[in-house]
């Protein structure tokens, strides 16, 4: 019934890449070397190595299937498994149908003589590829001889909140996708054929598009656009929101051939004449009217969170933010400036210290500024909830929050931002001297790469403290920047 030996052949994921791209699965098999995979792609694994650890560790009773010493053997070990009768949860059973091979997450017995099927995600619900996942999975099972019964995607469950050290039961959900992948198995024959006639022809040579990044971005997208003929200087496509798809679609790829009389968004015209004429939109007075009510001593505030897939602290949730760090410059009437700061980056749960530290360093009156409110408010009130006894004093200060980025939006674009009102983008064209490209922490990503790095047993203590003050020098710059920033909103200079 099952197969005990492997021809060279195809694989779920190459089959995903075929579906997204032709090129992608060519480059993949006859130009890997082309491959540029992105900063986050070495978290991403680790998370989906957790989360299916996890997801089997909940079945104590389950077997796996090892690839070693290659997938023959674990072909081999699979079909000696379902021969023999066994009766208990698999993991990564290996089939093989048509030079197609697959290794199943976890297979169940249902009771009746069939299997319950499921692929385990890191994601919080079942997304639309998925289907395709599990097609192929379901396809090659059929033709192997397996009798599935139900077939689902088991991704984290964000209701569960982790009460008991080491208790996750019920932190996985299934999604029931058999029936969706029915006319996807149905095709499955004549798309593995398409997919091993791209291998064997030669490069496809697809146009970088939207494909590119859907449903994820590809490893190879440099290597295509680097073989285009360069681009103009200003695209279409700096128009916020997806304001240059409707000039794409009209074969218009420059800004500058785009008549403005015709721009329906005045964000879109603001950006196309400071674009053109190289002069920056600049609302001095709307800018001091929206910051007028900011009462002193005005704090600027920034988090800095870690979002872990399976919850490590009681009382937390699959990818909750939990804030390790905050910078406030607390910015007097005189124009004094005092600087607080929090870090914790020694692995225990840092929300109870970060609470009492915001309650103790922030003042009492004045606005609380932050660029992007809503992420700052979040993480308060996320601490008012887990604390009771400083919850008054907490959301006290969420009550007190103001924006700086629509303020920002509003009344300030330089073309160099192309597109962007990211704090990022928008500094270097306010003073080159905060740029953050010196710093050892560049970026919100960066720096939650920096705190697991920092958290890890086998980081030594030489290590740990570079992480310290690459950490604290980032998050000091994104307050240090917001008043650098709104001061030359209000306070026109030449630049």
């Amino acid at each position: 019934m099952i197969a005990g030996t492997r021809r060279a052949g195809l694989s779920k994921s190459k089959i995903t890449m075929f579906e997204q791209c032709p090129r992608r699965l060519w480059l993949s098999v006859h130009q890997p070397e082309a491959a540029v995979l992105d900063d986050g792609a070495e978290a991403r694994f680790a998370v989906g190595h957790e989360v299916g650890a996890l997801a089997c560790a909940l079945l104590p009773d389950g077997i796996m299937v090892e690839a070693e010493p290659d997938l023959s053997a674990a072909l081999a070990t699979t079909g000696t498994l379902f021969e023999g009768g066994h009766e208990q949860p698999i993991f990564e059973a290996t089939l093989e149908h048509d030079g197609v091979l697959v290794r199943i997450d976890i297979l169940e017995p249902d009771g009746s003589g069939g299997w319950r099927m499921a692929e385990v995600k890191s994601s919080t619900k079942a997304k639309p590829y998925h289907v395709g996942d599990l097609a192929t999975q379901l396809w090659v099972a059929a033709k192997a001889g397996l009798t599935i019964s139900s077939a689902a995607i088991r991704h984290l469950d964000t209701g569960f909140t982790l009460e008991r050290e080491s208790d996750f039961a019920g932190l996985f959900s299934d999604t029931e996708l058999m029936a969706e992948a029915a006319p996807i198995i149905a095709r499955r024959a004549e798309t593995v054929a398409d997919a091993r006639a791209t291998l064997s022809g030669p490069d496809p040579a697809t146009a970088p598009g939207p494909h590119c990044d859907a449903p994820f971005p590809c490893e190879f997208a440099m290597h295509c656009h680097n073989s285009l003929p360069a681009g103009p200087e200003w695209p279409v496509t700096i128009l916020p929101n997806g304001g240059g798809k409707r000039w794409l679609e009209m074969g218009i790829e420059n800004l500058a051939d785009v008549d403005p009389s015709e721009l329906k968004s005045e964000v879109h015209r603001r950006v196309h004449r400071a674009t053109m004429t190289g002069e920056p939109w600049h609302d001095v007075a709307g800018a001091r009217a929206a910051m007028a009510a900011w009462t002193f001593p005005r704090t600027w505030l920034d988090f800095e969170t870690i979002a872990f897939a399976v919850p490590r602290w009681i009382g937390t949730r699959p990818y909750q933010q939990v804030p390790f760090q905050f910078s406030a410059h607390v910015e007097h009437e005189g124009g004094d400036i005092d600087h607080h700061e929090f870090l914790s980056i020694d692995g225990l749960d840092p929300r109870r210290a970060c609470a009492e530290e915001l309650v103790a360093k922030l003042p009492a009156a004045g606005a609380i500024i932050a660029y992007n409110a809503p992420f700052e408010r979040q993480c308060i009130r996320g601490l008012a909830a887990q604390f009771p006894d400083l919850a008054d004093a907490l959301e006290a200060l969420a009550d007190r929050i103001v924006d700086l980025l629509p303020v920002t939006r509003a009344c300030w674009y330089h073309r160099d931002q192309r597109g962007s009102w990211s704090i990022k983008a928008v500094l270097p064209t306010i003073d080159a001297s905060l740029d953050y490209s010196e710093l050892d922490v560049k970026d919100g990503a960066h720096a939650q790469e920096a705190y697991l790095e920092a958290i890890r047993v086998e980081t030594d203590g030489e290590r740990r403290a570079q992480i310290d003050s690459g950490l604290r020098a980032y998050c000091g710059r994104d307050t240090e920047a917001m008043i650098v920033l709104a001061r030359h909103l209000a306070e026109p200079r030449t630049i």
